[in-house]
């Protein structure tokens, strides 16, 4: 994953797919901002709806399932209810079964990005909850990579 400092010059416009979420009363804390668990049901949410509508995952019926196996978030700035999140995925890494996302989290009407996580799944059978060894299906492949976003090269980051 990028430094913090790069991951703060992030732009919506770096993202292939983007989902709006309107916040709810609800999601606030006590501190009156988005608690760091709505983050995370956000990050969740906006991958798998990428999955069932692109890729075509069917949760009750797939013969594999995506299983979380990593996540992390840097956050830079709060976002609070009444606004409205543009949650952001792309592909960054695209194994045999598993899958590396990068998501930003950004306020409509703000540039600037609130946070950003990475988020691993791995693909598994249902019958036997371990890493397909086929791989993933060339449906959930295909469907991938149309998100995917090559790392730059280092000659290109000088």
């Amino acid at each position: 994953m990028s430094s913090s400092k790069e991951l703060k010059t992030r732009r919506r416009e770096d993202y292939p797919f983007m989902l709006d979420y309107r916040t709810r009363w609800n999601d606030n804390d006590m501190y009156d901002h988005m608690n760091n668990s709505v983050y995370n049901f956000l990050f969740d949410s906006v991958v798998n709806t990428y999955l069932i509508d692109h890729c075509g995952l069917h949760p009750p019926s797939s013969s594999q399932y995506a299983l979380a196996v990593h996540s992390h978030a840097d956050f830079f700035a709060s976002i609070a209810y009444p606004a409205v999140a543009d949650l952001c995925v792309r592909v960054v890494k695209l194994g045999k079964s598993s899958v590396t996302y990068e998501v930003a989290l950004f306020e409509q009407g703000v540039d600037e990005v609130k946070a950003v996580a990475e988020f691993v799944h791995v693909f598994v059978e249902r019958a036997t909850g371990r890493p397909a060894r086929d791989g993933m299906t060339q449906v959930m492949r295909s469907g991938l990579e149309k998100i995917y976003t090559k790392p730059a090269s280092k000659s290109s980051r000088l």
